[in-house]
């Protein structure tokens, strides 16, 4: 049985929908979350494509919508404004208005461009996300968060822009690549890390059944993750305060990915190498207690994620990268810390502190 809920927003609701075979239903899921049908846009890339992009446009046409398939080339490296012009000239060339939609159909990247282009076509157009990747459907395309990279930092340009329906359909999960699908467990462990410490007894217990993609256990873990972000956005929804707390591994993850050249590290593999740093700075800095540092450490490699730095991260580039964080303030920047499991903190960390224990 599907599961369903509603996160209630400043301006608006967002609908979240989680459960096996909601991409063939997803045009009266549009329609029933009062999103007009008109003629809409589903963004997508060269890898969904092939898979999803027929099946998608076959609901959205029975649902009385007018669809066209806008694709571009997967991978980080398409996060850029350029990409962003080439959908623009797209909807023009369609005609799309005012009244239409987009739906992002695809991964994490996917849903950061095509919100971002929704968030300032016409001044903002219905967005509805439709991830078919786990760090899309446990993380990225709920919240609002929309923006692509410059050449030195992650995710620079960008708005907030909160979709009208998240449709998480774990079928898609099926023709992920291992690394891919392991890559998202790494924000599952996030927010058992920062919000709910027996999800850490539940992780070590589940995680042989969430790696073998058994389908109770997938809706489990992406309902479960979705109302952990959707409680800590519905009570902070620009990243004023307890929202930041997300960001835990994501300030040294984020640096790495840049630093390295984005797609050499993807980026759930870039956040556990972030939060497996973040727990040794925790160690070191507000008292974690080593046991929970390893239970950490033991969960990540388990889930056959890579916990340890490059060789080569002391560069200019990884700390140029740090600099331009956008959680920097006065020439320090806002970490996220735990001071034990599910207990976390931000502590304002200059860079020589950062630097010094990763060392």
């Amino acid at each position: 049985m599907p599961s369903s809920f509603k996160v209630e927003l400043s301006r608006d609701r967002c609908e979240v929908r989680v459960g096996a075979g909601l991409l063939n239903n997803c045009g009266a899921l549009a329609r029933q979350s009062g999103v007009e049908p008109t003629r809409c846009a589903i963004v997508t890339d060269a890898n969904v494509a092939p898979r999803y992009l027929s099946a998608a446009t076959d609901s959205l046409r029975a649902a009385g919508f007018d669809p066209v398939g806008v694709e571009i080339d997967p991978g980080e490296l398409s996060k850029s404004l350029g990409t962003v012009g080439e959908i623009f000239d797209r909807l023009v060339q369609h005609e799309l208005d005012r009244k239409s939609s987009i739906f992002a159909l695809g991964g994490g990247v996917v849903g950061d461009i095509a919100g971002l282009v929704a968030s300032t076509f016409m001044r903002g157009i219905t967005l509805v996300q439709i991830p078919t990747t786990l760090v899309g459907q446990v993380d990225s395309a709920l919240g609002g968060k929309n923006g692509v990279n410059h050449r030195d930092a992650k995710n620079l340009i960008g708005t907030f822009y909160q979709p009208r329906l998240v449709i998480a359909d774990i079928s898609t999960l099926a023709t992920l690549p291992e690394r891919e699908f392991r890559e998202g467990l790494a924000e599952v462990i996030k927010y058992a890390a920062i919000l709910e410490a027996r999800m850490v007894d539940d992780l070590e217990r589940e995680m042989p059944a969430i790696i073998a993609r058994g389908p109770q256990a997938l809706e489990a873990i992406v309902t479960r993750s979705l109302r952990h972000k959707a409680d800590v956005i519905e009570h902070d929804e620009r990243e004023h305060g307890r929202r930041a707390l997300l960001n835990f591994g994501h300030t040294i993850g984020h640096a790495l990915e840049s630093s390295s050249g984005y797609g050499t590290l993807l980026h759930g593999e870039a956040v556990s190498i972030g939060m497996r740093a973040a727990a040794r700075l925790s160690c070191q800095l507000t008292g974690l207690p080593s046991d929970q540092e390893r239970r950490l450490l033991k969960l990540l490699r388990i889930a056959g994620l890579p916990v340890e730095m490059p060789e080569d991260w002391h560069n200019e580039h990884f700390i140029r990268a740090l600099r331009l964080d956008k959680k920097r303030s006065d020439g320090g920047i806002n970490f996220i810390l735990l001071s034990e499991i599910g207990r976390p903190l931000i502590r304002r960390l200059e860079l020589d502190q950062i630097l010094g224990g990763l060392r």
